[in-house]
């Protein structure tokens, strides 16, 4: 039983990472310049890890793409 968490955590945590990677250039990237929106978005991401990402994932990123179109 052991034995199997490392199998079961550190492919999670590498897909958690790649996630929260992927917001961060996500929103470095596409988010318009306007305002402060791009530099408040990226700390979030930064400074709450992949639950600041799946935040911008479920709440911004949708807004973002219905006005801006990307």
């Amino acid at each position: 039983m052991l034995f199997c968490f490392p199998l079961v955590v550190f492919p999670l945590a590498l897909l958690l990472l790649g996630f929260w990677i992927w917001m961060i250039v996500d929103c470095a990237t596409k988010e318009p310049s306007e305002g402060n929106d791009k530099i408040i978005w990226i700390l979030v991401i930064l400074l709450t890890n992949w639950i600041g990402a799946l935040i911008y994932f479920l709440v911004r990123r949708p807004e973002r793409i219905r006005l801006h179109g990307r």
